[in-house]
């Protein structure tokens, strides 16, 4: 997948174009038919093909009931809106301050949600992160994003979220690569800390916390970390951007693909082992 916002939208745009097209040449219609249907110039069809206009909802509607193709809606509808929204630039938001990048990961969508599943390869979980961690991981980004310090505001807003998250009508499903557990933010004290606090989280009978050890034979490919939000949305995060994705069935992907990375990953006392071995190095 390209990290660029922008050209990864472009693409995105080209590739709705080419099934609404798809969609026209199945109805046995031209371009010019297609227009006079839905009351549109014929190069404004053109364009919306080609990817070089986005359709709106409305064009959409209307395409798929002119050419017969209502079952497609729903999903073109998502498509369309994911494209214009997926792709948030930090670099802009950044100037808001920490607290305010990435919808999905805002207070209202952790009270909407009703279970996560994340995968993180490298990194631990933002509501698995103590203060400590979370503050070692913020200077870096402030620092690589010139954004604003607003670390103490940004704290607030990720207790507020963790609490939220953690509780009995919440289910936190987390699959961890090894790695997370090696990686030092801050002191030795202060990572001996963090993993305690993991161990501790694990005891909580709506989290289940899985762990793929370094050395296990690997099957799924995924390097990239992802939150999956019940069925409605995932996110990601390059340097760059923050990730939205609502199609779907590119949803269905994601959740595919974190069925598999669970089949590699060690449980209850055997990940918590795992962690005190770490922990016993230190």
């Amino acid at each position: 997948m390209t990290t660029d916002p922008n050209s990864s939208v472009q693409q995105a745009r080209k590739e709705l174009g080419a099934r609404l097209r798809n969609l026209r040449k199945a109805a046995g219609l031209t371009g010019k038919e297609l227009a006079a249907a839905t009351g549109q110039h014929f190069t404004r069809i053109s364009r919306i093909e080609n990817g070089g206009q986005p359709p709106t909802e409305l064009n959409i509607r209307a395409w798929c009931v002119t050419c017969g193709a209502e079952d497609e809606l729903p999903d073109l509808l998502a498509t369309a809106q994911s494209i214009e929204s997926a792709y948030l630039e930090w670099s802009r938001q950044a100037r808001a301050g920490r607290r305010r990048l990435g919808d999905l990961h805002s207070i209202a969508t952790y009270q909407a949600t009703t279970t996560f599943r994340i995968h993180e390869p490298l990194v631990m979980p933002g509501i698995f992160q103590t203060e400590a961690y979370i503050r070692q991981m913020l200077r870096f980004w402030y620092d690589f994003l010139d954004s604003p310090d607003d670390s103490d505001a940004t704290v607030t807003m990720k207790a507020e979220r963790t609490a939220v998250a953690l509780t009995p009508a919440k289910r936190i499903v987390a699959v961890l690569g090894e790695q997370v557990l090696h990686t030092r933010r801050g002191s030795t004290a202060e990572h001996a800390d963090q993993l305690r606090h993991l161990l501790a989280l694990m005891r909580l009978p709506f989290v289940s916390v899985g762990i793929i050890p370094a050395d296990t034979q690997r099957f799924a490919i995924a390097t990239v970390g992802f939150w999956i939000f019940d069925q409605n949305a995932v996110a990601l995060e390059t340097p760059t951007a923050a990730i939205k994705v609502t199609r779907p069935q590119e949803i269905g992907r994601y959740v595919a693909m974190f069925e598999r990375l669970r089949t590699e990953a060690i449980y209850g006392q055997e990940a918590r082992h795992l962690i005190t071995s770490v922990l016993a190095n230190l």
